[in-house]
């Protein structure tokens, strides 16, 4: 199949003019509009990659063992932005107050994976399989989540879509997932010479592929890329206010926002952001972590307005692999520790809340006597996501050994 037909940029979508070569997902992209496709339902999420401190996130400023803990790291009571009387934001995060108070931001507090590594390697391992503790589990519950009994090649070749350089542990599997570290360079050739030698090597590498999954589809993926990039995408305007940071991870929503108003069928997209390990200088209302939550929640604030009406059929939750230890240590940081906190931003999200059971930071409550305690497992808020908003039901397959009730979900989606 060959593009044949003029293809241009209008109201920051893709169109085209005829339509008799174009296979029918690309007649959607060709026909999208700021407007379009606002009834199908995508999950976005995020990996904050480096074990985060949830304390400093969303601070317990109404528990005073907070304050007696973290001496020199704690966040003043004076500047934390108040959410409830209890928990409040970091001051970095103001630009999630709006989401906040309009009622699209839910946040989960002490939850995380019940595996008690302390490993960096093997806790996002499990977070990414959806298996704690399980080693053998080779694709990952993003994938699976995907399953719906149907014809993968007959899947849009975007439906699963990560922003990095290769495939996430999170989309490995039987269905089709694409890995896209810049929509710019994803080569097809054409005015960007330097692409040619990539699209060489993409079309070659799906072409000749033996895996009855990915055969069939390269063509149609190759094809798909060809029209992205024929509607000039460098020239691709978010909306207004959608200001997005200008590092790798605010650049990375914004080519996802990108792909979801062109309308190329994308269900679940995936994108992380490190640099989340601060056992030394850590810092407080201002430093390391303030600076990285400060392109955290701008990145995604933008991501929400660039979206538009889209945002309403959107969800995007946010997991880290464990979180930190209550007491800072001597070099003004944090160890690592277990449970975290999880956020999560969409239309159908009955925000304004935190949800799950605190545990408490006194001696006796805390995990080994040294962490914040778990007390909702990251799969029964991702469980929720999948079941309620994917309409995935079949919840046993996307998270094998995890009995999740759906009579147990914290009821985070309206």
């Amino acid at each position: 199949m060959t593009i044949t037909r003029r293809v241009f940029m209008r109201n920051g979508a893709l169109a085209v003019i005829g339509t008799a070569a174009v296979p029918s997902f690309l007649q959607r992209a060709a026909f999208a509009s700021e407007n379009a496709t606002s009834g199908k339902k995508r999950l976005v999420v995020v990996f904050q990659r480096g074990a985060a401190d949830g304390l400093n996130i969303v601070v317990p400023h109404g528990e005073s063992a907070y304050y007696s803990m973290r001496p020199t790291i704690n966040i003043p009571r004076q500047n934390v932005i108040d959410l409830d009387g209890f928990f409040g934001l970091h001051p970095s995060m103001s630009s999630f107050q709006q989401l906040w108070k309009d009622g699209h931001l839910a946040i989960v507090h002490a939850a995380g994976s019940p595996d008690t590594t302390r490993s960096h390697f093997d806790a996002q391992d499990y977070m990414e399989s959806g298996t704690p503790g399980v080693k053998a589990t080779e694709d990952g519950w993003l994938n699976r989540a995907l399953h719906d009994g149907g014809d993968p090649q007959k899947e849009p070749p975007f439906r699963a879509v990560a922003m990095g350089g290769r495939l996430p542990r999170i989309l490995l599997g039987s269905e089709p997932a694409v890995a896209i570290d810049n929509i710019n360079n994803f080569g097809v050739g054409g005015k960007n010479p330097a692409a040619t030698p990539l699209a060489n090597t993409f079309e070659a590498m799906y072409s000749q592929s033996v895996d009855s999954v990915l055969h069939g589809t390269g063509t149609e993926t190759f094809d798909a890329v060809k029209m992205l990039k024929s509607a000039n995408p460098e020239q691709y305007t978010p909306a207004a206010r959608a200001n997005y940071p200008r590092g790798p991870f605010g650049q990375g929503l914004k080519q996802t926002a990108q792909l979801i108003k062109a309308d190329l069928g994308v269900e679940v997209a995936f994108a992380d952001i490190g640099g989340w390990d601060t056992h030394v200088n850590q810092g407080a209302a201002q430093g390391q972590l303030a600076s990285r939550l400060t392109d955290l929640s701008e990145s995604i604030s933008a991501f929400w307005t660039d979206l538009g009406p889209l945002a309403d059929s959107t969800v995007l939750v946010t997991m880290s692999e464990f979180g930190r230890t209550a007491r800072e240590n001597g070099n003004r940081g944090t160890d690592h520790g277990h449970a975290n906190v999880m956020f999560v931003v969409g239309g159908p999200v009955r925000g304004g809340r935190v949800y799950g059971r605190w545990p408490g930071l006194q001696p006796e409550q805390l995990n080994e006597g040294r962490d914040l305690a778990l007390t909702t497992d990251f799969r029964q808020v991702l469980g929720e996501m999948v079941y309620r908003h994917l309409g995935n039901k079949n919840l046993g397959t996307v998270f094998p050994g995890y009995e999740n009730d759906p009579r147990n979900f914290l009821k985070i989606l309206a």
